[in-house]
Order: structure tokens, then C-alpha cells, then sequence
């Protein structure tokens, strides 16, 4: 199930876009402002909103490190702004002066690409505001752009219909008609496909003006180079759909359209999860939260929708995780999630302000709640109990069943990210790191001489354990 938490209608116009970083909810909106939101409570940070552009802005975007928010406008600029305080960084000048309509950061923070009406895409060093390369498209305006998880290509979206791939050095590698009435959007996911050795696939979905939303398989390889392969269209909406965006996880796909209504399409299989049709007018974007279960909703009638998945929709990285069952791992913002989906939204602010992550959370006992937390409602105070003796029996539930060869000999705990050493046994990776780096070039098995200090993805073993993971999750 999914539920509306938050409405905000702070905009004196259509809302054009929306974006999450870990803590933030950034939107802006032809009304020629950025607005910043809290995660924890979803209030209006002091120095919002933000207001340098003259017309429009059409695009906002996090840096994946979320210390940095970027903004384009139909005054043919692009704005860095310091997310922690609001203050303007540099402002970069679209080559050509045309209006930009969509802007993203690749996913090391390396670079920013800009795409603009007139059908120009610049690519700006993101360390000093420096004009890195530029390249166009012919006749169409770019109104699309997605970075590659691993950052080595992105793609963008023009308003002719056509997807073009690019390397980093704005090399055109590929491009084809997508949509016969012009794109709107497109979205990586940012889970990469399981393939051979050599190979990185991803999903990408793009939607357009045809009402169509098309999901492609894009592969990186060392010998062939670089493929975009149609895999499905996703039905649902009635009219054309104007944004698009896949859940941290990829097993989600969110839609919005001019039909009014945002769709969540299931990702293998593929189905209508949930149809969502409380805005007014067209909806123009929607955005998922990289850790948490929440999905924004931007629409020309001026409002953002926030909405709250329940604890049986997956969502990697989230409360729901199977892997965060192991609740000492939670952070802060976990914990408010989790607060809220307890039906405890009261005291997030409370939990925050005394800094409760994962760990803490397990320690609390009645006495604290009541003496260090001030929690005076004794009803409260039994919920919270509750719920977290519900979180301890289930991580006693998971733990309890792990299949051995799913537990790393360094850590005990179950593995993540299994690497295969050249002892032929597997370790969590960062584990495995950490005791090469400590000089120990022994093997913690046998503690014989590694013959090499390569480590190889298990991607066999990652598959095994996450087809566990979803059988248990429940």
C-alpha cells in the first residue's frame, strides 16, 4: 500500500520539478524559485526559498553527495547552490544563451550536463564551474538527460523524440527515435542487470508525448563497446506521460502524466502496482527518495505530493530492506521512517534531536524513553516498546536461518557484496579490503600466502543471496 503523508503548497505556480538528496526535498516551479524541505517533518528550511533566476526554472537536481543542488532556467542559466545554507555558488551560462530545460550530475559529482532548448547539451566540470565539452542535437530541444550509474555514458531526450548516448568526452555513440511525438523524460536505474564478466547493463526508461512509457537495456562492454536494446512498453496512462523515475532498488517505476495520475509499474515482473490520482492537474514530475519509502509528486496545480510506502513494498536501501532487519545498521533518517510508518510521526522530532540511529533504538528502554527522551505519554512510551521488540523478534527471525555460505568468515554477518579471493573462498568486500590493507596478505581461512590480492565479484553467490533475502523479507 501507499499513502499520502504531506501535501506542500508553497509554489505560486506549476510545479516543475522535484528531487531528493538523504535528507532534503528540493522544488522548483515556474514561479522562478527553489524551495528546500526537511526529510525529518517536511518544514521549510529558513533560507528557502531561493531566488536568483528571472523566468522559469524548469530542473532541479542533487549532487549525489547532496552538498550541492543545481537549477536551470528559461534564462539560459544554471545555479549551484550550497544545499546547507542556500548561498549561490557559481552561475553557468548555456553556450548560446538558450533556455535550459534540464540539468543532472554524474554520479561521482565529476561533471554537470545542461541540456537546452536550442538542442545544445554542455558538460561542466562540477569542481571548478569550467565549460568541460559541448554538443548538440539537430532541430529539437533537449529536454532529458540521465547519467549511466557508472557514470561512463549519459543519455539525453530531445523534444524530436530521439535518444543520443553519450561518452564522457560528449562523444555521440548512439541515437534512435524513441517516441514518435517527442521524449519528455528518461531514467536510469541505478541497479545494474546481472551479465557475464566484462559486461555492465542497466535499465533505462524513457517517456514521451505518445503516452508510451519504454523501458531499454543499455550495455557497456570492453570488446563490443556500447548497445541500446528495447526491452518492453509499460501501459497504463490514457494520455502523454511527462516524468519518469526508478526506486533505489529498480523495482519500481514511477509515472506521471497528463491524465492526471502517477502510476507505480512493478519492474520484473512488470505490472500496476498502484495508481495515484489526488492531483488536480497535469503531473510534471516525481522523484524517489534514495534511502527511504517515499515518493514526491509535482503537478501544475501547484502542489507536491508526499507519499509513504507501507513496510511489504521493497524498496532497497529503506526500512524494508531485508538487510536493514539488521536495525543497528539504520541511520537517523531510518529511524524517522520508521517512526512514521509505526504511526509515531509525533516523535520524529523528539527521536532526531536526541540523534537516535539504529543502535540506539535497540538500547531504549522504558526508563529512557521517559527520563532521557521526555516522552510523558505512557501510551507512547508501550507503542514505542512494542514496535521495537517487533524489529528485535524479526531480526532474531532473519538471523537465525542464514545459510552459512551466505555468512563472511571475517565478519559473521551476512555478506552484501561477496568477493571471491584467491584462496577460492568468498568475503564481504569491504571486509576482505580491510584485512589486505592491514597488510595481513594471508588468507583468514587458511592462513596460507594469498597467491594474488585480486578480488572477484561473486555475483552468483549476490544473486543466491538476494533470492533468499525476498523469500524472508516477509
Amino acid at each position: 500500500m501507499v499513502r499520502l503523508i504531506h501535501t506542500l503548497a508553497d509554489h505560486g505556480d506549476d510545479v516543475s520539478c522535484c528531487a531528493f538528496s538523504a535528507a532534503l526535498l528540493a522544488t522548483c516551479s515556474l514561479d522562478k524559485t527553489i524551495r528546500l524541505y526537511s526529510l525529518s517533518d517536511f518544514a521549510e528550511l529558513p533560507y528557502s526559498p531561493l531566488k536568483f533566476h528571472t523566468y522559469a526554472v524548469h530542473c532541479c537536481c542533487f549532487s549525489p553527495s547532496g552538498h550541492v543542488l543545481a537549477s536551470c532556467s528559461t534564462d539560459g542559466t544554471t545555479v549551484l547552490w550550497s544545499s546547507h545554507s542556500g548561498h549561490t555558488l557559481t552561475v553557468l551560462e548555456q553556450p548560446g544563451g538558450s533556455p535550459v530545460r534540464v540539468c543532472c550530475f554524474s554520479p561521482d559529482s565529476a561533471y554537470l550536463a545542461s541540456g537546452a532548448a536550442d538542442g545544445s547539451v554542455a558538460l561542466w566540470n562540477a569542481q571548478t564551474y569550467k565549460l568541460y565539452r559541448c554538443g548538440s542535437v539537430k532541430d529539437s530541444s533537449l529536454v532529458a538527460c540521465a547519467f549511466s550509474p557508472d557514470g561512463g555514458l549519459f543519455v539525453t531526450g530531445s523534444s524530436g523524440g530521439d535518444l543520443t548516448v553519450w561518452d564522457d568526452r560528449m562523444r555521440c555513440l548512439h541515437s534512435e527515435k524513441a517516441h514518435d511525438l517527442g521524449i519528455t523524460c528518461c531514467s536510469f536505474s541505478s541497479q545494474p542487470l546481472s551479465g557475464g564478466e566484462g559486461l555492465q547493463s542497466y535499465q533505462l526508461a524513457s517517456c514521451g508525448q505518445d503516452c508510451e512509457i519504454k523501458l531499454w537495456i543499455v550495455t557497456i562492454t570492453r570488446v563490443l563497446g556500447f548497445e541500446l536494446k528495447y526491452k518492453s512498453t509499460l501501459s497504463g496512462h490514457c494520455a502523454p506521460v511527462l516524468a519518469c523515475a526508478f526506486s533505489h532498488d529498480g523495482k519500481m517505476l514511477a509515472s506521471g502524466s497528463v491524465d492526471k495520475s502517477v502510476i507505480i509499474h512493478g519492474i520484473g515482473p512488470q505490472s500496476v502496482l498502484h495508481t495515484l490520482t489526488q492531483h488536480t492537474r497535469y503531473v510534471t514530475t516525481c522523484a524517489f527518495a534514495p534511502n527511504t519509502l517515499l515518493l514526491a509528486t509535482g503537478s501544475m496545480d501547484k502542489t507536491v505530493n508526499i507519499w509513504q510506502f507501507d513496510l511489504e513494498t521493497p524498496c532497497q536501501g529503506s526500512v524494508n530492506d531485508p538487510l536493514k532487519h539488521f536495525t543497528e545498521e539504520w541511520s537517523e533518517e531510518d529511524v524517522s521512517v520508521w517512526l512514521r510508518a509505526q504511526g509515531l510521526e509525533d516523535l520524529v522530532g523528539i527521536f532526531r534531536a536526541n540523534n537516535i540511529d539504529g543502535k540506539e533504538l535497540l538500547h531504549l528502554t522504558k526508563e529512557s524513553l521517559a527520563g532521557d527522551l521526555k516522552i510523558e505519554s505512557l501510551g507512547l512510551r508501550s507503542k514505542v516498546l512494542r514496535s521495537i521488540e517487533e524489529l528485535r523478534a524479526k531480526m532474531d527471525s532473519l538471523s537465525s536461518g542464514i545459510p552459512d555460505e551466505f555468512i563472511c568468515p571475517i565478519t559473521r554477518e551476512l555478506m552484501k557484496d561477496p568477493v571471491i579471493a584467491s584462496d577460492g573462498y568468498s568475503y564481504e568486500r569491504e571486509a576482505m579490503e580491510s584485512w589486505i590493507h592491514k597488510k595481513k596478505r594471508t588468507s583468514p581461512m587458511t592462513n596460507l600466502a594469498l597467491p594474488s590480492l585480486v578480488l572477484t565479484p561473486n555475483r552468483t553467490l549476490k544473486m543466491a543471496i538476494n533470492r533468499w533475502l525476498e523469500t524472508h523479507e516477509k
